[in-house]
């Protein structure tokens, strides 16, 4: 038995690459899981469950309910995109949705699983949105206007953000060394699973005498990457039509 990990696919209609992808994963490599983890951004945007009976987010939904018709569990993660997802999306996917963050019992090892962006302390103008659009009376609002204007408003919100990134850093969009000590501690020194970041790598922390690892998944935007857990061993899986997935650097911290 074993589960697969994915975070970031940004899926869209004007990515049909990446969408193709993914339906690949989908039917020739979940079905043999017993359960798929999507650690946020399923969506490149997500305005609300209204939004639904589209061609594309019914291409999407139906290949998530066949998965799980199937037998394999779908779980699926709240992202910085997709943080409006509802009941009515995660019935349709035949899927649960999972809180942030979450720990689990994984084959024996306590696992904690976390989409990663509240992690990313340094980016504080980015943590103050993340607050405001967390906020349930803001979505309940938010959720009241037309839905063309929610999706204008976002499409909006995506190029100022996409502008705002040429002028940080890397490693302020990164995250940050003390919030994942401080997440570790809190949630007894488990192994870390999450997303965001788009650096997918294996890191090892030595904290207070106990060694946790902390995997980060990649984006599907340049290279589609999962993650394989079984009793045994955690790697990366090879995604048909992907790239081979190469080694990543273990860190030591």
């Amino acid at each position: 038995m074993h589960s697969l990990f994915i975070s970031d696919l940004h899926l869209c209609a004007q990515r049909p690459d990446t969408t193709r992808l993914f339906q690949a994963f989908i039917r020739h490599t979940a079905p043999a899981a017993e359960a798929l983890y999507i650690l946020g951004d399923l969506f490149e945007y997500w305005a609300g469950d209204d939004d639904l009976d589209t061609a594309f987010h019914l291409e999407i939904t139906q290949t998530l309910r066949a998965l799980a018709e199937h037998g394999t569990r779908v779980f699926i993660m709240h992202g910085n995109r997709d943080f409006l997802m509802r009941k009515e999306l995660a019935a349709a996917c035949h899927a649960q949705l999972l809180p942030d963050p979450v720990k689990l019992d994984l084959y024996g090892t306590p696992t904690l699983l976390s989409h990663g962006d509240a992690l990313c302390t340094d980016d504080t103008a980015y943590q103050e949105f993340r607050r405001q659009v967390r906020d349930s009376t803001w979505q309940q609002q938010f959720l009241a206007i037309p839905l063309p204007q929610r999706k204008a408003q976002i499409e909006g919100l995506r190029a100022q953000s996409s502008a705002e990134k040429q002028h940080k850093s890397m490693d302020i969009m990164d995250v940050n060394l003390q919030a994942v000590h401080g997440i570790l501690q809190a949630h007894a020194y488990p192994r870390l699973i999450h997303g965001h970041t788009h650096r997918p790598a294996h890191h090892v922390h030595h904290l207070d005498g106990h060694t946790c690892d902390r995997w980060v998944l990649g984006d599907w935007d340049t290279h589609a990457n999962a993650l394989r857990c079984d009793a045994n061993s955690v790697r990366w899986e090879n995604i048909p039509g992907a790239p081979a997935q190469t080694e990543h650097p273990l860190t030591l911290l």
